[in-house]
């Protein structure tokens, strides 16, 4: 009993601030995140509307997430988790899918995207030790991006997989920094959860398995590595087909048919969805456009969606800071947790940016991969923690970076503000 109390205190302590920094933290951002979405949920109806299934806002698909969990072809076992979402929020509001279901589930994705902050709080300063000021600049950095804005409302996979990828990220690096292997059962778990809710995650999982110590030294190390993966697979590929009654044909039609729906788009160049999108779009917010929309059974709304950027000053932006990334990437290559890092993010980038799927929508994919910018830029810091020149170049860069983003983000928000006020009262 005591094993499992220790367990489960030392669970509690990672996923929830365990120190009164971390808890300045997260209660600093779901005050901040809790107005804004408290807002939305009593004065406008785009976090949930029974009539619009999808793509009221950058292509989220708010009500049939919420009411199914998505397609099972991507998100195999969303519908378990996201019953309990639904039916807790309709407890909440009496049964009532009004104002106050929409606060609830505002709420509920304010808590988890300010757990997530915490996540890559917590990994800053305990994994990579950085100081309190560099750390506390940097999850500031990151709450600002497109991405912890919007889903800081949005009742999406999205919001939920950035805080299960984040919360094990800091678990695995935690792990092999003590030089320990990661338990089959903790293995098994991520698996299910953050594979569950999006299919291709579920190879990100296993990424930390790679870099676990003398793993490929010794055949009894590598034998039970590869017991681990085969449990955690065998657990999730049975749960997958108990979920859609063992019809495993359907996966690859699915599949076939939503790869081509969302790879097949050419109105804009490659590389400017990459930029404007993909890498842009996730964090630093282009101008919008409206579209008309329909939900197929003759009710008509507007749509909001992203444009590619046009001023000079965007794409700057999103240069330096990949710039800054890669900068970070080859100066820690022989780091460990970089390289899960940028393997987990290389996934992503192979998925939209050369196989193109939602290549054209990519910045809602945003919760895939987003926290890798902030760790990155982390480890960027501590490899020139004794070079005052360098890391003075880097913080004024930084800043100069904050700012900007700051104050594009402010004035799109404004423009968001302003197409709920016109079609979403």
């Amino acid at each position: 009993m005591s094993f499992i109390k220790t367990k489960l205190t030392n669970l509690l302590k990672q996923v929830f601030p365990s120190s009164y920094t971390e808890l300045a933290v997260f209660m600093f951002f779901l005050l901040c995140y809790g107005i804004l979405g408290t807002y939305i949920a009593l004065h406008y109806r785009i976090i949930f509307d029974s009539r619009i299934p999808w793509d009221a806002y950058f292509s989220f698909d708010n009500k049939a997430i919420v009411m199914t969990g998505g397609s099972f072809e991507r998100h195999p076992l969303a519908y378990c988790f996201f019953n309990w979402i639904r039916e807790f929020s309709l407890f909440v509001s009496g049964g009532k899918m009004d104002a106050t279901f929409r606060l609830t589930l505002a709420w509920l994705s304010n808590i988890a995207i300010s757990l997530c902050i915490v996540q890559i709080f917590k990994y800053l300063k305990n994994i990579i030790r950085l100081p309190l000021m560099i750390t506390l600049f940097l999850v500031l950095f990151f709450g600002i991006f497109s991405t912890s804005i919007i889903l800081s409302f949005t009742p999406e996979n999205f919001t939920y997989t950035l805080l299960l990828l984040c919360i094990y990220n800091y678990y695995a690096a935690v792990k092999l920094r003590k030089e320990e292997k990661i338990p089959g059962s903790a293995l098994t778990l991520a698996g299910i959860t953050i594979g569950g809710l999006t299919i291709t995650n579920l190879a990100k999982v296993f990424i930390p398995i790679l870099f676990e110590k003398d793993l490929f030294r010794s055949w009894k190390k590598f034998g039970n590595a590869v017991f681990r993966v085969g449990l955690t697979t065998v657990c999730f590929v049975f749960l997958y087909l108990l979920r859609i009654d063992f019809k495993y044909e359907n996966i690859f039609s699915k599949t076939n048919q939503q790869y081509e729906k969302f790879s097949n788009v050419e109105s804009i160049p490659d590389w400017d969805m990459m930029l404007s999108y993909f890498f842009g779009g996730s964090i630093l917010f282009p101008s919008f456009m409206t579209t008309d929309k329909h939900n197929m059974k003759g009710f008509n709304f507007k749509g909001l969606l992203m444009e590619p950027y046009s001023s000079v000053f965007c794409y700057t932006f999103i240069i330096v800071l990949l710039a800054l990334i890669l900068w970070s990437y080859l100066k820690n290559f022989k780091n460990k947790l970089v390289q899960i890092i940028a393997i987990s993010f290389m996934f992503d980038i192979v998925i939209h940016c050369i196989m193109r799927f939602g290549l054209h929508t990519s910045y809602i994919y945003a919760g895939h991969f987003i926290f890798v910018y902030p760790l990155l830029l982390g480890w960027l810091f501590y490899t020139y923690r004794s070079q005052p020149k360098i890391l003075s170049f880097l913080m004024v860069t930084v800043v100069i970076l904050f700012s900007f983003l700051l104050a594009n983000n402010l004035f799109r928000m404004a423009d968001f503000f302003q197409f709920l006020d016109t079609y979403y009262q």
